[in-house]
């Protein structure tokens, strides 16, 4: 009885330690990985992952348009990504009388599936380690700035002497905070079209409010094709080009999951900080975070007022919108989250075994004042991080005015660094870019936002990096003479300004009370806090690099996974609930019941279709639902960020479960602090797909496309005949 207890501990411990998270390169599974996935429960090879000899998972799994992914489904090129993903290219195809984001869009034939300019998929077809070809040479420099321009000069050079074709490129980038750098030779496809879309109403269901929230009910999701030259290679959209036929696509499961499946997400997570030090972490919940929190609030009040009141603003800003409030309620959960997990003293506790490790390797002068040091230069930097974060939200991303101003000031800086000529491309560029920019601004809702954000900005940046007509202010006063009298409120006026030679640009553009305005914050940021931040900065990173290579060196035996940098990467885990607080329990799945219950007519996030109501009363699911109900979203212990938006959910075979869209907000700090008990993704069930792309829309054109499998059946099968001797 004792060694059967002691088996059950120890596969216990097996696959909590495979449920601790971790973003994984997918050229580097075999070993420990390999192992921990088939302990969890997976069928498939590492190679069956990844590999350049033969097709594989990874030829299914595009990076979409550089901020989400997607996957192959179909042998023609048909793509699957989350909603908000092609939320953009939906909004620009909606007009009022064509409203795709209220009502949805569906191509029930290829002539009608809508190009997108600018809309690109990268595949990867090779991953390769080029560590010691990029830091060739950097061994006898002693300045951090030095090495760094070492380094990217050979980056630059090695990235077009490594042999690829002439459609690829390569691409190489930094692991381990500049201790590893891989070289990523990819593919990119550059006619991608519109295929599918449900309405907002599902798609987005439920919205802000249920935004990084569980549970959720929201069948994000939208559909794409990609088109390719005849030869199958990328090409410039073309009336010629063909369906994209894959290396491989994803087979689709229609058995469902249950909790503790075995489930992989494959993808492109943007960015983590997993290895910051305490002060860091101290800063971002203490300061940073709080800062960012109340510009995105106030700005988020006077959009949602006007676009409550008003349906063509409604359409205008409803893009612009959820990409602001994204990362408000993003960045609140995750202060919340660092919190609650006491992620600083774990953290601290780490850091005192980091340091008993230091001075028992006997490494004391290498790593021994790593920790004071970080601590030194975090508090520099703490005023100029502020005022930097300040500039970046008020200046650059929420107030439009203001963020075109700053793209005019960039454009007289071309004039003074690289001349005449450089100045006119550069303009003529810009002005085409904001046509489009126009045609989704409005005066009426910027010059509010502007009147809250500039008044925040005058009281909270430090005074001594505020320019002097910001000193003292009447925010009111100030927005309306900006926004009554400033060319940049409209597209005319701004090709007014932008008419002539450059002297009569630069006349026009610095008696301009809106570029005026920008011109001083920009001088007053570039000069006194900018070069600060950057110099404190460098330090910083360079302290960061060092930490991470002692890291490695110090626990050989623990395998540490490389922050998520935009590259293709492996998590897995389980399907898993979890509890929150005390006396909550969270179910890992749910089901159409409860979109009905939060169904509220005509409402912006929580209204439901009058056919989806329709077919939930009829219960008519075809073969998509599951004991007389519908799924819709399933939680697990994936360990994801933004950039996994899009991410396919995959099964312990290789088949398509799901698409990954989020996280629960307990545990959004994931990015710094993953807690494998709270921290949960979040996927819509393929199944919930395919009843809204078949019942809901009737494209059964697509459902004939995909590759239908039961793989739970063949295994059920396969028992049976080995029970009968067979």
């Amino acid at each position: 009885m004792m060694n059967y207890l002691k088996i059950l501990l120890l596969l216990f411990v097996i696959q909590a330690k495979a449920q601790q998270g971790g973003m994984w390169i997918p050229s580097l599974l075999e070993g420990m990985n390999e192992t921990e996935m088939k302990n969890l429960g997976m069928k498939m090879s590492a190679s069956d992952i990844y590999s350049v000899n033969k097709s594989s998972l990874k030829d299914a799994v595009p990076h979409f348009n550089g901020g989400c992914t997607s996957e192959v489904i179909s042998p023609k090129g048909l793509l699957l990504t989350n909603h908000h993903c092609g939320f953009d290219a939906i909004q620009n195809h909606s007009t009022l009388d064509h409203d795709y984001l209220t009502n949805g869009f569906w191509a029930y034939k290829m002539e009608e599936e809508l190009p997108n300019e600018n809309l690109v998929v990268t595949f990867i077809v090779k991953i390769e380690d080029v560590t010691s070809k990029v830091i060739e040479g950097t061994s006898n420099l002693t300045s951090e700035a030095e090495k760094q321009k070492k380094i990217q000069e050979n980056i630059s050079a090695l990235s077009i002497s490594l042999p690829k074709e002439n459609w690829q490129e390569n691409k190489i980038r930094t692991f381990y905070e500049g201790n590893q750098y891989m070289l990523f030779v990819t593919e990119t496809f550059k006619d991608v079209r519109l295929v599918g879309a449900p309405p907002s109403s599902i798609g987005k269901f439920g919205s802000d409010t249920d935004n990084w929230v569980w549970p959720r009910h929201t069948g994000d999701f939208s559909l794409f094709r990609i088109y390719a030259d005849k030869n199958n290679r990328p090409a410039n959209y073309s009336k010629e080009n063909v369906p994209y036929t894959p290396k491989h696509f994803l087979p689709v499961s229609l058995d469902g999951i249950k909790e503790d499946d075995f489930t992989m997400v494959f993808g492109y997570p943007g960015k983590t900080n997993e290895y910051l030090p305490a002060v860091a972490i101290a800063q971002i919940v203490n300061e940073l975070n709080p800062a960012k929190i109340e510009i995105r609030d106030q700005a988020l009040k006077v959009a949602d007022g006007f676009m409550r009141k008003d349906n063509a603003i409604k359409i205008q800003y409803a893009s612009k919108y959820a990409s602001i409030a994204n990362y408000w309620k993003k960045w609140i959960g995750e202060t919340q989250g660092l919190k609650k997990s006491d992620a600083i003293a774990i953290k601290l506790k780490q850091e005192k075994t980091f340091q008993d490790k230091v001075l028992k390797a006997g490494k004391q002068e290498e790593y021994g004042n790593l920790l004071s040091d970080f601590e030194k230069n975090y508090i520099e930097i703490a005023p100029f991080a502020l005022a930097r974060d300040y500039f970046s939200e008020v200046a650059l991303r929420n107030t439009e005015l203001l963020s075109v101003g700053y793209k005019l000031y960039l454009l007289e800086q071309v004039y003074t660094t690289k001349g005449e000529q450089a100045f006119m491309d550069r303009k003529n560029n810009l002005l085409t870019g904001l046509v489009d920019f126009y045609k989704d601004f409005n005066a009426n809702v910027d010059k509010k936002v502007f009147e809250k954000l500039i008044n925040l900005y005058a009281l909270k940046v430090p005074s001594e990096y505020l320019p002097s007509n910001l000193l003292e202010i009447n925010a009111e006063k100030l927005a309306d003479e900006i926004y009554g009298e400033s060319k940049l409120v409209r597209l005319d006026g701004l090709q007014g300004l932008l008419s002539g030679d450059s002297k009569a640009i630069f006349e026009k553009l610095n008696s301009d009370k809106g570029y005026i305005l920008i011109k001083k914050m920009a001088d007053k940021y570039l000069k006194d806090v900018a070069p600060k931040y950057d110099e404190i900065n460098l330090k910083i990173t360079a302290l960061q690099r060092t930490y991470m290579k002692a890291q490695l060196e110090l626990n050989k035996n623990s395998r540490m996974f490389p922050d998520a940098n935009s590259t293709l990467r492996v998590t897995y885990g389980k399907v898993k609930g979890y509890a929150p607080k005390d006396a909550t329990l969270y179910m890992p799945v749910t089901y159409l019941d409860g979109a009905i219950e939060k169904y509220i007519p005509g409402d912006y996030e929580f209204d439901v279709p009058a056919k989806l109501l329709d077919l939930y009363k009829s219960k008519d699911y075809g073969q998509y639902g599951e004991n007389g109900k519908m799924p819709v979203c399933f939680i697990g212990t994936n360990h994801t960020t933004g950039g996994n938006s899009g991410s396919p959910a995959i099964d312990a075979n290789g088949n398509l479960i799901g698409l990954n869209f989020d996280r629960v907000w307990e545990g959004t700090m994931s990015d710094i602090y993953y807690d494998p008990s709270i921290c949960r993704n979040v996927m819509v069930d393929i199944r919930f797909v395919l009843f809204i792309i078949d019942k809901y829309a009737g494209a059964n054109n697509l459902i004939e496309e995909l590759k239908l499998v039961h793989p739970k059946n063949k295994i059920n099968q396969t028992k049976n005949r080995i029970k009968k001797g067979k």
